[in-house]
Order: C-alpha cells, then structure tokens, then sequence
C-alpha cells in the first residue's frame, strides 16, 4: 500500500481568545480554533478532508489515508511569588 502524504499542521495557543488555532499551508484554507487540543483534532479530521476535496487535492469519491502531522507551540509566563 502506498504512503499517504503527510499534511503537516500548524497549531499555536492564542492566550487572549484562550484557544488553539490551526493553519497550514499543505491544505488551502484551513483556519480553525478550538478550545482544547483533542477538540481541534477533531475538528482537524473532519475539516481536511473537506478543504482537500473542495482544493481539488482528492477526488470526491477517495477512499484511503490521509496523514496529519500537528505541530503545536504554547509559551507561558509562570510567575513566583517570594
């Protein structure tokens, strides 16, 4: 079975809104948020496909796998009381 392409994503934590967007340029128009990570994969599983279809990328009937690759980055500050 051939390797499916990998889909690499880019997910960063907006802490004034307090939640994690996703962007990509391997899937055109892919911008989405969601609280908690396992809410933006899961919205991730089904989005992609959808854009991927809709860019022309696979056609409407695929059936097979599709490989995801999320990279996320949170930084915070932590602060010590003395």
């Amino acid at each position: 079975m051939k390797k499916p392409k990998v889909y690499n994503i880019q997910a960063f934590w907006d802490s004034e809104a307090e939640v994690w967007v996703a962007t990509s340029q391997d899937v055109l128009g892919l911008a989405t948020e969601a609280d908690t990570l396992e809410n933006l994969n899961d919205k991730l599983r089904v989005m992609i496909p959808e854009l991927l279809i809709l860019n022309g990328m696979l056609e409407e009937n695929y059936q097979g796998l599709i490989q995801m690759e999320l990279i996320c980055h949170r930084q915070e500050i932590i602060s010590l009381a003395s």
